[in-house]
């Protein structure tokens, strides 16, 4: 199930990557860039909810899939953060939270799996807030000017980007948490 229509937007997540850090690095005013990053974010993003959608209502779910997405999301996030740092919107302190918690809890799932253990480690809805502040706040620091003319996107995205580490740092407390009577039971 490598090109069902939910794996191949799970795939456009992958390939929207250099589309949004690229971007920048054309001869175009400002805010335009920050609107095209900005549209390209939430357009990629959205495909994050159509993608479990259609896999669910075409009965086109398979491991494959259900490995891909989550990777996808965090190759979207994480590259985005990196250029929310580069453009000096973001704290260096937050790309390291919310990168090496992605890093440590996939590790960690890779080896709950190893041992069969992937239950305790399942996702939860710590985690589902996390991605779900993350992908508000990303799209905010993109665009970074006011929103309608009235929301100041910088300041709203900041303080989300904050709330989304902290999410992050619950979150990874929580699985951590989880996994600990297994990885007891497997070092004796």
């Amino acid at each position: 199930m490598f090109f069902t229509i939910p794996t191949l937007l799970t795939w456009a997540r992958i390939a929207a990557i250099p589309l949004v850090v690229g971007v920048f690095y054309l001869p175009w005013p400002g805010p335009t860039k920050n609107l095209i990053a900005t549209s390209l974010f939430v357009l990629f993003a959205l495909t994050d909810w159509l993608d479990g959608w259609l896999a669910r209502k075409l009965n086109q779910t398979s491991s494959f899939g259900a490995f891909l997405d989550p990777v996808a999301d965090k190759f979207l996030v994480c590259a985005s953060v990196l250029v929310l740092v580069h453009l000096e919107r973001a704290d260096v302190f937050v790309a390291l939270i919310i990168i090496g918690r992605e890093i440590a809890i996939s590790a960690l799932r890779e080896w709950m799996a190893q041992i069969g253990a992937s239950r305790s480690v399942a996702v939860h809805v710590l985690g589902k807030a996390k991605t779900m502040v993350q992908m508000v706040a990303i799209p905010f620091l993109l665009y970074d000017g006011a929103l309608f003319g009235v929301v100041d996107t910088r300041i709203w995205g900041t303080v989300l980007i904050w709330i989304a580490a902290v999410l992050t740092i619950w979150s990874m407390a929580y699985y951590l948490r989880k996994a600990l009577p297994e990885i007891r039971a497997k070092a004796r």
